[in-house]
């Protein structure tokens, strides 16, 4: 069993097998002393601890318990009914009588808790050595910072001791140690994974982060997780949509060349660099986006409000045991104690303006990509300098719950010294599902093992169509396809890509004449036509009638004929509005007649 992978579908496969629970059970706690570091768990209950969790199991069943015998980790500012809850403070410990909303939710799919994951104390901080406990070692390089503050849930994962870890990320904790130790690290939108049950850094920001080998199983620990809980105010009715296809165009922002930061690590730079050489080979469109502004939004998290909010998690107790507190999480907590009612006003109007600054550049590409982090640093080099270089690495993290953005953290390859390249993608609130199936054609791309395991990637299997869920298919043949210049209206509607297809050979395409955005009509003819591409894009009834509701003249929604028999309601051209139309049935599609000028309107903005 020590040979088996902790990928979920490799440990599935296994136990479909015969391989058992207890074998699993056994390799976990052989990879724990193979690993020989006592800096990754706080609390390790043992063997026992975890027959008795499999023995709730029943028999296996990965339908009716999709994480059926899955070992995971719990960052210990997560709560585990009957294991201390620390925050990496032993004076701040308690016993839970209750599991976190999102352990219980993991539990109830099968999963089985292996102990408490090491963290930069009360979760303040990037570098993952602010612990009164053994600083975990870099899975990849021991010299290294292994990032924080999830640290050790980070590097339980790349070590395959388990097959996930839950994390927190409120400036970055669920990013950083992912990029640093070759893993995946998902950052849901703000408030889809309960924090009721976590310990506080900033509530208004905190969220619930997954750490994983593969997109795969980050993004299906992460739908089983998510939920509304009536414990957390702060929790939101977000629908998880399925990992799907992406679209087949993408507009991805990245920082404007000036405005990027590596700190002199040439080697960083070059590695970002070739992962959006992998973008662009993907079929994204790349659009460079002055990043002045994000940086300035970034740089108000260590500001007033929410240093304050960071202080009220906690006052009461540092109020009688500050002692107690690591000295740099003393040290920057403490400030808070300088700063006013006023001064947490000023902070959330400088946010407010920067969220409306920013919104419309947020919404004129359909995701960035920002390095995960801007360098690597020693241990050594951080326990010199233990703010700057803890500030550094927050670069292109800090800013992101602030806007309300979700991210994921994928490795996209190796630098030329050898250590991880990772980048993160990011989007607005709601479009998890978007960056993850970006995410998933990257690290698939990448070919790089998994973690520190030495593990080949799964075999990539093409990601599932989106099911039968009452939602209505709409054919997009010009300006609404991916990557075009009306394409964000169907975001905006919470649209999701099915597939790319072909009509009939039944239809006609025009490019009309005497419209503000260039746009196509199609139209059926009873002889002489030809197939056209299009894609198939699903949209909920309400989100359909209202898109409908705004389709102005020539153009109207009928019923089109696809190439595999099957048909779907669609754009269609009136007869009347073909004066001064062009014939353009020769090219295919619009895709083919627009071109790179026409295509990239939408990212000129």
């Amino acid at each position: 069993m020590s040979e088996v992978r902790f990928d979920i579908g490799s440990l599935h496969a296994a136990y479909a097998a015969g391989v058992s629970v207890t074998a699993m059970i056994d390799a976990v706690h052989a990879r724990i002393a193979a690993a020989d570091d006592p800096g990754i768990f706080i609390h390790l209950p043992g063997k026992a601890d975890m027959l008795a969790q499999a023995q709730k199991l029943g028999p296996f069943d990965p339908v009716a318990k999709p994480l059926w015998g899955v070992p995971f980790a719990v960052k210990d500012n997560i709560d585990v009914a009957g294991m201390p809850t620390t925050a990496a403070c032993a004076e701040y410990a308690y016993m839970p009588e209750a599991d976190a909303t999102v352990v219980a939710r993991l539990k109830a799919a099968g999963a089985l808790v292996v102990g408490k994951a090491n963290l930069d104390q009360f979760a303040t901080g990037l570098v993952g050595v602010r612990t009164p406990y053994p600083i975990p070692r870099n899975a990849v390089d021991a010299s290294l910072v292994p990032g924080g503050s999830s640290s050790g849930s980070a590097v339980a994962t790349a070590r395959g001791i388990v097959s996930f870890a839950l994390g927190t990320d409120t400036a970055g904790s669920g990013r950083i140690p992912a990029g640093l130790n070759n893993i995946v690290g998902l950052k849901p939108t703000v408030g889809t994974l309960s924090a009721a049950g976590v310990v506080p850094a900033c509530r208004t920001l905190d969220c619930v982060s997954v750490f994983a080998l593969t997109v795969d199983d980050a993004y299906r620990v992460f739908s089983v997780a998510a939920a509304r809980a009536a414990a957390d105010p702060y929790s939101r009715d977000i629908a998880v949509q399925p990992l799907a296809v992406r679209p087949p165009m993408l507009i991805v922002g990245i920082p404007a060349k000036a405005d990027l930061k590596f700190f002199g690590d040439a080697a960083m730079q070059a590695g970002f660099e070739a992962s959006l050489a992998m973008l662009s080979r993907l079929g994204c469109r790349l659009v460079e986006i002055p990043f002045g502004d994000f940086y300035a939004t970034a740089n108000l998290l260590y500001e007033g409000a929410w240093v304050a909010e960071r202080y009220a998690a906690i006052r009461d107790f540092m109020e009688a045991n500050e002692a107690a507190l690591h000295p740099v999480t003393r040290k920057i907590i403490g400030g808070a104690r300088n700063l006013s009612a006023a001064d947490a006003f000023r902070g959330l109007y400088a946010l407010q303006a920067y969220r409306a600054k920013l919104a419309p550049v947020i919404a004129s590409v359909d995701l960035f990509c920002v390095p995960t982090a801007p360098t690597h640093y020693t241990t050594a080099a951080v326990l010199a300098d233990p703010i700057e270089t803890n500030s550094r690495l927050g670069t292109y993290t800090n800013f992101v719950n602030l806007l309300d953005m979700c991210g994921i953290a994928v490795p996209t390859g190796k630098r030329d010294d050898g250590l991880p390249m990772s980048v993160t993608l990011l989007a607005p609130a709601g479009r998890d599902a978007l960056t993850a199936a970006l995410a998933r054609d990257l690290h698939a791309a990448s070919g790089l093992s998994l973690g520190a395991t030495g593990w080949q990637q799964p075999g990539f299997l093409p990601a599932a169509s989106s099911a039968d869920d009452g939602m209505i298919d709409l054919v997009v043949v010009g300006a609404h396809l991916s990557g075009m210049p009306l394409n964000g209206q169907l975001s905006q509607l919470g649209a999701r890509f099915s597939r790319s297809a072909k009509t009939s050979a039944a239809y006609r395409l025009y490019a009309l004449a005497g419209q503000s955005v260039p746009k196509p009509g199609l139209l059926r003819v009873a002889e002489g036509g030809a197939a056209v591409e299009v894609e198939v894009w699903r949209l909920s009834a309400d989100a359909f009638g209202r898109f409908v509701a705004a389709i102005p003249p020539p153009l109207g929604i009928g019923t089109i004929e696809l190439e595999d028999g099957s048909s779907a309601k669609g754009f269609l051209v009136e007869t009347a509005g073909l004066s001064g139309a062009s014939d353009i049935s020769s090219f295919g599609g619009w895709r083919r007649f627009a071109g790179p000028s026409k295509n990239s309107a939408r990212a000129r903005t």
